[in-house]
């Protein structure tokens, strides 16, 4: 049986699961992997290789490493010499051109972690947590030169569970997106592929977040909102508020019984509340920036204040 010649662009830890399944797939040729830069990390600063490179020098195989695949026509120029099948894309971070789209025989396909059309863009998984979703998903999308807007090849459902993470809930697509990637190529190979169009009228963002996103609001938010947002935001960009105008990270928190007004504060046994709109939160894994994390009892043993929330 013929095996397909297959271009792999991804970045992070999150691509190198489906990069393994197309390494191990015994109908798939991997002509070339592309990523980003190298950059610096560490308090060393010393220039470290994106978890995709890392796996491609780790299994030997062949790679490319590019700011801007885009711009690179002799490296283009070489692939359109290499009879390229598939081009399959999962978090690259970069648009591709009409040239790179034209490439491949068949198409390029891009793995999303939501069920298009909800949640086009870069935090898809975040979006999610965020509306309170009771599940998102991985879609596989022929790529077209709008972002996230291709047919649909594949698509795949996922519950999310009650007080679930966004680092919980990227680690499960991670893999469920490497074992859709497996499905989908058992179809592919098999014919059995069919592409629906997104609904125009059903689309929605889900736009790159920032630090700043993560301010929690809790005169004017209801305590559904504020718990989402803790959760999704954990363990990145993260949630903080201030005390006494001191930067407070908050980790997790959950439902408080006593009434508390709208961005009152109370500390009674060693416990940290806040009110919401609705309810009161209990804060319950905190940390002041330039410290170290921990629970609001051990917080509010080591000080003896009266808080202010947000001044």
């Amino acid at each position: 049986m013929k095996k397909f010649n297959i271009v792999f662009l991804g970045t992070p830890d999150f691509s190198v699961p489906s990069l393994e399944v197309l390494h191990n797939h015994p109908l798939i040729n991997i002509v070339n992997i592309i990523s980003m830069p190298d950059r610096k990390s560490g308090r060393g600063l010393d220039l470290k290789s994106p978890e995709v490179i890392e796996f491609a020098k780790n299994h030997k195989l062949p790679f490319f490493q590019t700011s801007n695949i885009n711009q690179e026509n002799e490296f283009l120029a070489s692939l359109e010499k290499e009879n390229i099948d598939i081009i399959i894309v999962l978090a690259f971070a970069q648009f591709l051109g009409e040239r790179i789209l034209k490439l491949p025989k068949i198409a390029c396909f891009n793995i999303h972690t939501s069920l298009l059309p909800k949640y086009r863009g870069a935090a898809p998984i975040q979006y999610a947590l965020l509306n309170g979703d009771p599940s998102t998903g991985v879609s596989i999308q022929k790529m077209v030169k709008k972002m996230d807007a291709g047919d649909i090849a594949w698509s795949q459902p996922v519950n999310i569970y009650p007080n679930e993470t966004g680092g919980q809930l990227y680690t499960r697509l991670k893999f469920q997106a490497a074992l859709s990637l497996n499905e989908f190529i058992y179809a592919l190979i098999e014919n059995k592929i069919s592409y629906t169009a997104q609904d125009e009228t059903n689309v929605s963002f889900a736009p790159t977040l920032a630090r700043q996103d993560g301010f929690l609001d809790f005169k004017n938010s209801t305590f559904q909102q504020i718990i989402n947002k803790v959760n999704a935001l954990y363990p990145w960009p993260g949630t903080y508020c201030f005390l006494d105008k001191k930067r407070l990270k908050v980790m997790s928190a959950c439902l408080e019984s006593k009434k508390l007004q709208p961005g009152e504060v109370s500390t009674d046994h060693s416990t940290l509340l806040i009110g919401c709109k609705d309810a009161s939160i209990r804060l319950l894994q905190v940390q002041f920036e330039g410290k170290k994390p921990s629970s609001d009892i051990t917080l509010l043993n080591g000080i003896k204040t009266v808080f202010n929330i947000n001044p």
